[in-house]
């Protein structure tokens, strides 16, 4: 959520920053609102002094031993005003908190102008792209005959699910371990597993909901529960309302989930393979920092979901997104997109943002300065919350199999995942 001060003190330059967003941030509408704000506020106060006076003059008068009917008559006037005074402006807040929740964050100064993915700007590549002396299969050629079934997927839960068999099960399985154990070995994470049914203040928190409602998967039944899109939301998550010492900053989770979206913005949109599924598995990296931290930690993150696909020696780019591309609640973020030869392109496989103080602001994370001078409790402010995924298994899966495929079919196992696959050093496809 943006600073309410923030648009109050210099709604201009939200407009400008919004409007590069594709946004039309309405200044007439806001100010109306402001008024109106400020004129309710004003009018409560009024109300309460003046209940407060009366109560007061009505003390004064039984302490004299006067009549004082007629002022506790006034007194109760008084309170049923303040009372529907106290209503509106609840109200009133009621709706300014919906219009705060449905504004994005701003995009850092240093993020590309642009409308599209078209103006994403390309910031390095990393690895070669294999030549085929044959044409190469995409993943769901290859995975006829290695174990990958969408028929029956479909049997069981309609399109957009896959079912894996057998090896590619297993290869998938190597895949989670493997980003693990470089997460938590060598990065410093500490590992979470995490409900993939959340609260729906929970989504509001990390900026999934009001805006995304339809892309989410709500639970049927009396309480208000959703599928998780993404093990970011119960990281980001974990110290909703609370207030904590600096000194335990920074925290870096990661976490491996089942994830669940309606993709309801992508009607016919990537609908063969894997590319795009209602139910996928990623490894997530989230950090919870000082603000003064947050523009390191998001190199940081970028280069530890990074150094995955170094791992695995798959062709990858760094690309920064663009002002009009940007995630809801993300100020900067850059994208690795993986090498596809079956589509002759890269695809999107992480995406690593800072946030700033947006989520946190939204669900109440704070952080107290515990080093204040002569042992006092210090300032409280808001850490910067950043999340990567490190990566997405299933899309990394597929890069596997494409990037690694032979002309019959088998695709070799990188170097990296064979302690996880027991020595074996190939995919074989059947017969």
């Amino acid at each position: 959520m943006l600073d309410p001060r923030l648009l109050r003190q210099d709604p201009t330059r939200v407009q400008r920053a919004l409007g590069r967003r594709g946004m039309d941030f309405d200044l007439a509408e806001f100010d109306a609102m402001e008024a109106q704000r400020k004129a309710l506020t004003e009018k409560a106060e009024q109300l309460r002094h003046q209940r407060n006076e009366t109560s007061r003059k009505i003390g004064a008068m039984k302490k004299a031993g006067e009549d004082a009917s007629a002022a506790i008559e006034e007194a109760e006037s008084m309170r049923e005003l303040l009372d529907k005074a106290n209503a509106q402006l609840g109200a009133f807040e009621s709706g300014y908190q919906d219009f705060l929740l449905g504004l994005p964050n701003l995009p850092d100064e240093r993020v590309p102008d642009g409308d599209s993915e078209a103006h994403n700007l390309e910031v390095s590549q990393h690895g070669e792209c294999r030549s085929f002396d044959f044409e190469p299969q995409d993943h769901v050629e290859l995975g006829k005959s290695l174990g990958m079934d969408f028929d029956r997927a479909a049997t069981l839960s309609g399109s957009r699910f896959v079912l894996l068999r057998d090896q590619l099960a297993r290869l998938n399985r190597a895949l989670t371990q493997f980003m693990l154990d470089l997460q938590v070995e060598e990065h410093g994470y500490e590992e979470i597993n995490v409900p993939v049914i959340v609260r729906r203040e929970t989504l509001l928190g990390t900026g999934q909901l009001p805006k995304f409602e339809d892309d989410q998967f709500h639970v049927a039944g009396d309480e208000d529960l959703f599928l998780i899109p993404t093990s970011e939301v119960p990281l980001a998550s974990l110290f909703r309302r609370e207030i904590l010492g600096a000194d335990v900053l920074p925290l870096k989770f990661v976490s491996h989930s089942l994830c669940f979206r309606r993709e309801a913005g992508s009607y016919g949109k990537d609908t063969r393979g894997m590319i795009r599924m209602h139910q996928f598995e990623k490894v997530e990296l989230v950090q919870i920092v000082s603000p003064e931290a947050s523009w390191d930690a998001l190199e940081e993150i970028t280069k530890h979901a990074e150094a995955v696909l170094k791992r695995l020696e798959l062709p990858f780019k760094r690309v920064e997104l663009c002002a009009g591309d940007l995630g809801f609640a993300a100020a900067r973020t850059f994208d690795l997109e993986v090498w596809l030869p079956s589509q002759k392109r890269y695809r999107e496989i992480s995406s690593c943002s800072n946030c700033l103080e947006f989520q946190a602001r939204r669900m109440g994370c704070r952080v107290r300065d515990t080093s204040a001078p002569g042992g006092g409790k210090g300032d409280i402010r808001f850490p910067h919350t950043l999340n990567g995924s490190g990566v997405a298994i299933g899309r990394c899966l597929i890069a596997v199999m494409e990037n690694f495929q032979d002309q019959d079919g088998n695709v070799t196992i990188p170097d990296a995942l064979r302690p996880y696959m027991g020595g074996e050093q190939r995919l074989h496809a059947a017969g």
